[in-house]
């Protein structure tokens, strides 16, 4: 059935929540900015994460869901949740110890133009037409804007943007396998999602000892790290999820999908009051001309496709609603 455009009834339904979302998202970087002041970064991905889990393991208590029970779909969920979630998000730790949020903020709304080649290279579940390839090429034309070619390339700040960027090219390869072999289930997204941050949690709870060593107290950790700790479990990857999902429910996956253009707008704002930060010119007019691609390769300019692809960033992605399109987030 195709989308509708919501009357104005309809939008007093889903407007603040996707708003909402959208700032939740957008603030992640700031939440991890102030994390990695006193955390390693695998440590305030392991907080967020087993946050998260919590807080969906209540939702899931609630309305009386269950984890799912196929072994076989908890081996994708192993590699979705290391690729969609435990190594994305170190990584944009790491790359924030190097540059602003704003400019984090900025690289994840590059993961639709990753995904899009993986999905169709290597998974083979969509196909290029010439849309998305002019789409592709703006997108790559804004990333060479963001990262400032003509002024040469190197140095501490360049690395944490290919940090950041790595992490998008996580999303790039968790996306469309979860296409591949997850979508579909009938197990419901909250579950799946659940299920993914579990195996995140376990993951990181294993690695971080054997290379950041021994944790921190908590009591050893200021209040503003511990706040932002728990802010990006429960709100940025827990409650976060629940209100995505709420939106696709109302308005369908393409509308929801959206968000994505807010985010680093958000992102960008936050950074720039909270924190003081000040983007140079490029940065900002590279993202949009990043957003412009994205926005061609997915079919929001010009004549819309009957089934159009978008494709999101930072998870943890809801298997659930990956096809056709999710929103990106942090």
């Amino acid at each position: 059935m195709p989308e509708t455009t919501p009357d104005r009834a309809a939008l007093r339904d889903w407007l603040p929540g996707f708003v909402l979302l959208a700032a939740i998202w957008g603030s992640s970087f700031l939440f991890i900015k102030i994390g990695v002041r006193e955390l390693h970064p695998l440590y305030v991905t392991l907080g967020r994460v087993a946050a998260g889990a919590a807080t969906l393991l209540v939702v899931l208590a609630v309305l009386r869901d269950r984890l799912p029970r196929d072994p076989r779909l908890w081996l994708h969920l192993t590699v979705v949740a290391a690729f969609g979630v435990a190594i994305p998000f170190t990584l944009f730790g790491y790359g924030e110890q190097r540059i602003p949020s704003m400019l984090a903020g900025i690289w994840n709304a590059t993961t639709p133009l990753v995904v899009l080649p993986m999905a169709v290279l290597v998974f083979r579940t969509e196909r290029l037409t010439v849309r998305r390839a002019v789409g592709l090429a703006l997108g790559f034309v804004g990333v060479l804007v963001v990262l400032g070619v003509w002024q040469g390339l190197g140095g501490v700040a360049f690395t944490g943007q290919l940090m950041c960027f790595g992490a998008a090219a996580c999303y790039g390869l968790s996306i469309p396998y979860q296409k591949r072999f997850i979508a579909g289930r009938t197990e419901s997204g909250l579950s799946l999602s659940a299920a993914q941050l579990l195996l995140a949690t376990v993951q990181l709870a294993v690695v971080s000892p054997l290379v950041a060593g021994a944790p921190p107290m908590p009591t050893a950790l200021s209040l503003d790290v511990v706040a932002s700790v728990l802010a990006l479990g429960a709100f940025g990857t827990g409650l976060a999820f629940v209100i995505n999902l709420h939106n696709i429910r109302v308005v369908g996956a393409s509308t929801a999908s959206t968000v994505t253009y807010l985010i680093p707008v958000f992102a960008v704002l936050i950074g720039a009051v909270v924190l003081d930060e000040t983007p140079t010119w490029h940065q900002p007019v590279g993202a949009l001309i990043v957003l412009l691609g994205v926005a061609v390769s997915q079919g929001f300019l010009g004549r819309r496709p009957a089934h159009p692809t978008a494709v999101p960033a930072a998870g943890p992605v809801d298997p659930a609603a990956a096809a056709p399109t999710v929103a990106a987030r942090p």
